[in-house]
């Protein structure tokens, strides 16, 4: 086995049981109003990931024309969710603590997405010799992301072994991204494929984000609506934070 290959199995090693913790924290919390603070928790995760992180990555690679990316990941989660997806329970009414099935999933393949690109981000930095700087970056904002992941997931109704299999198959994408980069490095540019993928990625938060989480948070939080809201704002600030450390 060459160095950069055991390099890159050791960091997904312990990326994906980062992303298996992030979960854990969820599935142990019993009480409804601890589940809508981490569902609040998740929208400033994903918001703040979005713009931190995403777009501001996504233009440094792209420019302004990779943003146009950034309406199709809106698009295609609203008409996957909509129109495609099935829904169990649509108003407060009929549905008073759970949120539809399929969000969880639309919020899967928006983080799994950005998850892919971040592993074709570490197998370039481990090629680079730097990839100690990138999985510790990876590592710190993948656990909040699961937590986030999670919690919609639980919010919906779905099992402890079907959030940590999801959890599980979302932390997998960080060594598939890696093994794709390691295998096309030669063939494919990459680095024109990333900034594309962020922003489309980043149209996918900001959907979960605004159109699913924060409806649901206010909804249902209605007793808490001032602790509700710093929770966001730590959630935007800690990605904030980490946007700050991988940049230096």
């Amino acid at each position: 086995m060459s160095p950069v290959v055991a390099a890159v199995t050791a960091y997904s090693f312990v990326i994906i049981l980062g992303a298996l913790v992030g979960a854990l924290l969820v599935v142990f919390t019993r009480r409804p109003t601890q589940l809508v603070t981490f569902l609040a928790f998740a929208a400033g995760v994903m918001l703040g990931a979005a713009f931190f992180h995403m777009l501001p990555e996504a233009f440094h690679g792209g420019g302004y024309r990779s943003f146009t990316l950034v309406p199709a990941g809106f698009v295609f989660l609203l008409v996957l969710e909509r129109f495609v997806l099935t829904h169990t329970c649509e108003e407060p009414l009929d549905c008073t603590e759970h949120m539809h099935h399929g969000l969880g999933f639309t919020a899967f393949i928006g983080l799994s997405v950005h998850t892919l690109v971040d592993g074709i981000a570490l197998g370039s930095a481990v090629t680079e010799g730097v990839g100690m700087m990138a999985f510790i970056a990876i590592t710190a904002h993948k656990v909040p992301s699961s937590l986030s992941l999670a919690s919609i997931l639980k919010a919906e109704g779905r099992s402890t072994r079907a959030i940590l299999a999801y959890a599980l198959f979302y932390g997998f994408m960080v060594p598939v991204g890696a093994a794709l980069y390691l295998a096309f490095d030669a063939v494919l540019s990459f680095e024109k494929f990333s900034p594309w993928a962020l922003a489309f990625s980043a149209g996918t938060f900001l959907y979960i984000a605004v159109s699913d989480l924060l409806p649901h948070v206010n909804r249902h939080g209605k007793d808490r609506r001032g602790s509700n809201l710093l929770v966001l704002g730590v959630g935007l600030l800690l990605m904030l934070a980490l946007a700050q450390f991988a940049d230096h």
